[in-house]
């Protein structure tokens, strides 16, 4: 299937590694001019150069952090001047702490909101001027599983991506008339470095995960190019009548009927 993102201006935030990188690299393979973004630059350069040797397209990377006004601001100016217009923004962010609720204090629901909420809202408002005057866009934000199901010790994450399931439906429905679609994809368990936050501390990781694929229906682990598959679609023109929705990735894993 021809997903038609040649020459789509795509941002993947934190795609350094893990799923922004695997999305980023995704849409770089379908032809999307591909800006990707996270905090590390030396990491960030070696990702966009990895990128170009694999897909043959050209990957701009410019560093942010995506709690910092500052550095948002600046790089959706950078990114937005590159082409004129931005068609694509993949929210992600590296998810907070996990813990009991009581041992969280003010602090570290603050940063947990002006990383995992905040950041996504600012990023969203910004690029709509970028999006609006070409009358299509798609903002997509990754979430987790969490908003379907509970998930032990993730009060900080299931929080804030609540807000932001509310947000996209909000945002889908102010936004529709501009062609502008707003989704979330909410992963399961997927094999990167995140996965290791989620597990029990005092068992071995890979028993620990072989315990926890005895509850997913295909028996596995998801691999970050499977949800990439995900994104790539919902930012094509294809998925164009998709919007204010949620869409879990987790091998079936998630018993929530709605």
């Amino acid at each position: 299937m021809d997903l038609k993102l040649t020459n789509k201006v795509a941002i993947v935030l934190a795609a350094s590694k893990g799923l922004g990188k695997a999305i980023a690299t995704t849409l770089s393979a379908e032809g999307a001019k591909v800006i990707i973004g996270s905090r590390n630059a030396d990491e960030l350069n070696t990702t966009a150069n990895e990128i170009r040797q694999q897909t043959g397209n050209d990957v701009t990377a410019i560093t942010i952090d995506v709690a910092d006004a500052e550095s948002v601001n600046r790089f959706i100016e950078q990114a937005g001047a590159l082409y004129g217009h931005i068609d694509i923004l993949l929210n992600n962010a590296g998810g907070p702490p996990f813990e009991k609720f009581e041992n969280f204090a003010d602090e570290q629901w603050q940063k947990a909101f002006d990383l995992n909420l905040l950041s996504m809202a600012r990023t969203s408002r910004l690029v709509l001027p970028y999006m609006k005057p070409t009358g299509s866009g798609r903002i997509i934000n990754i979430i987790s599983g969490s908003v379907k199901s509970v998930l032990a010790n993730s009060v900080l994450s299931t929080a804030m991506r609540m807000g932001v399931v509310g947000m996209a439906k909000l945002l889908a429905d102010e936004l529709g008339p501009y062609n502008i679609t707003v989704n979330n994809v909410a992963p399961g368990l997927i094999l990167t470095d995140r996965i290791k936050h989620t597990l029990p501390k005092d068992v071995d990781t890979e028993e620990a995960i072989k315990e926890k694929t005895k509850g997913i229906p295909l028996g596995r682990i998801g691999q970050p190019e499977e949800l990439a598959s995900l994104v790539a679609f919902l930012a094509s023109e294809q998925a164009s009548y998709i919007s204010g929705q949620t869409i879990q990735v987790d091998g079936g894993a998630s018993r929530s009927i709605y």
